[in-house]
């Protein structure tokens, strides 16, 4: 390919990735500012404190439902840590949007079977656990 067409090509693909991702940072930050704006530190410290040993689990079981990328998810993230969330919790939670997301696993039903969907989530839910409960235990 030639200098001109890599650059087309580039251009094609990053405004491809712009279409695909642009609702999702928008819902994001709409979140974040919901979170930022309205929900009382109190609460969330109180709920998801890193005293909590319940708080990363809990993070990941929300997030599961949720669906985005990780561009989208990041105004949503700094919210939660703002409002007084445990840096190893949100990132189980912002990891646990964006790869174990609801709506992947039923995409991937049409090609894997149930059994293997159950053992990666299971897998990657314990790996995004360990990684929520390290950071907390370290920062």
């Amino acid at each position: 390919m030639s200098r001109k067409e890599r650059i087309t090509y580039a251009l094609d693909y990053t405004k491809d990735i712009l279409k695909k991702v642009w609702p999702y940072i928008i819902i994001g930050i709409g979140v974040g500012a919901w979170i930022h704006g309205y929900v009382p530190a109190d609460f969330l410290a109180q709920y998801a404190g890193a005293d909590k040993w319940y708080a990363v689990p809990l993070a990941v079981l929300v997030g599961i439902p949720l669906y985005s990328n990780a561009a989208g998810v990041i105004p949503l993230v700094s919210a939660l840590t703002e409002k007084g969330v445990s840096m190893g919790t949100t990132l189980a939670f912002m990891m646990s949007v964006t790869a174990l997301s609801l709506p992947e696993f039923i995409i991937l039903k049409k090609v894997m079977k149930t059994k293997l969907i159950l053992i990666f989530a299971g897998i990657v839910g314990v790996g995004i656990m360990f990684t929520g409960y390290l950071f907390n235990l370290i920062l």
